[in-house]
């Protein structure tokens, strides 16, 4: 067990959803430099020509193949379409490995919502890469192939707090489906892994913060958080190592350790250090979030009363 060979993509086809920016971009010039055949996937043609762009500058060899998809991949059948265009390079074969980077976060207070907006929570978060999953799942096993399926979810996918009502269900929704799956899937020999990345320096989170109540910015505003390419290469480490919840940096692995329940451990022992040191800590941490909010009890009152929120 302490000598277990690491896998390499170096002559892997790698298939990333979310691909055009952000981690899923970073994540696609890390493989690129590492050697593998990539496949990029998004809705805008023109952040992924750009995203192309950004591969072939960091091209190893002549012979890997770089390729950009455009589709929608909330539903079955575009994910569909967007895995057999890019299987069509490599002979139709299953790529080695998917990396479901799609999904994007619009935060807000829930009484704000509507029906509507909720479902659209779901859609930016667990239907960005449950169909991928789902179509992938059933190529592999019709063709009799084994490969890696890889989720991001966050690390509010553990835990969540105020403003997070339409995206982190879809987060721990993720990491449902995902523990699902790690457990079949040992049937079919398909790898499962999960990903669970703090704040990241993103365009996305530029867009976040546009709409992130003020609230939710202060509990945030002593978030180291990091950037794409940090955040993709711990990705990229836990699967060599065969991590099945990824975390990468020391917060992370607290609420990892905290959280597993019966999830499989990457290391019994720094489990047991962490998940004690959570024990301890994370109840002062949530305390101290819980007085935050309430601190900010009268500004949200004047906030409601400008939206029409209450009665005068």
């Amino acid at each position: 067990m302490f000598f277990k060979k690491k896998w390499d993509p170096r002559g892997r086809h790698c298939y990333i959803t979310g691909g055009s920016s952000g981690l899923g971009l970073a994540l696609a010039v890390l493989l690129t430099k590492k050697g593998a055949d990539v496949s990029i996937v998004a809705r805008n043609e023109d952040r992924l020509q750009k995203a192309l762009d950004a591969l072939e500058a960091v091209r190893q060899t002549p012979n890997q193949l770089l390729k950009a998809y455009a589709f929608a991949l909330d539903k079955e059948a575009g994910a569909a379409a967007a895995l057999e265009a890019a299987c069509q390079p490599h002979g139709g074969r299953c790529p080695d490995a998917l990396f479901l980077c799609a999904g994007k976060s619009t935060p807000g207070f829930f009484i704000e919502q509507d029906e509507a907006s909720l479902r659209s929570g779901m859609d930016e978060t667990y239907w960005a890469q449950a169909p991928s999953a789902l179509v992938a799942a059933k190529r592999y096993v019709s063709h009799r192939e084994k490969g890696k399926i890889v989720f991001v979810s966050s690390v509010l996918g553990y835990f969540s707090m105020v403003g997070y009502s339409t995206y982190s269900p879809g987060k721990f929704a993720i990491r449902g489906l995902a523990e699902a799956l790690q457990s079949e899937f040992m049937l079919y020999g398909i790898d499962v892994h999960i990903c669970f990345p703090g704040t990241i320096y993103s365009p996305g989170l530029e867009h976040e913060n546009e709409c992130k109540p003020k609230v939710t910015l202060k509990i945030e505003e002593t978030d180291d958080g990091a950037s794409p390419e940090v955040v993709a290469e711990g990705l990229l480490r836990g699967v060599q190592n065969g991590d099945f919840h990824i975390t990468y940096d020391f917060i992370g692995n607290v609420f990892r350790a905290s959280t597993a329940g019966s999830s499989p451990r990457n290391n019994v022992v720094t489990d047991i250090f962490y998940s004690l040191l959570g024990f301890i800590a994370l109840p002062f941490w949530r305390r101290s979030v819980d007085a935050t909010v309430r601190s900010h009890l009268p500004e949200h009152q004047e906030y409601l009363s400008g939206k029409g929120l209450v009665d005068n």
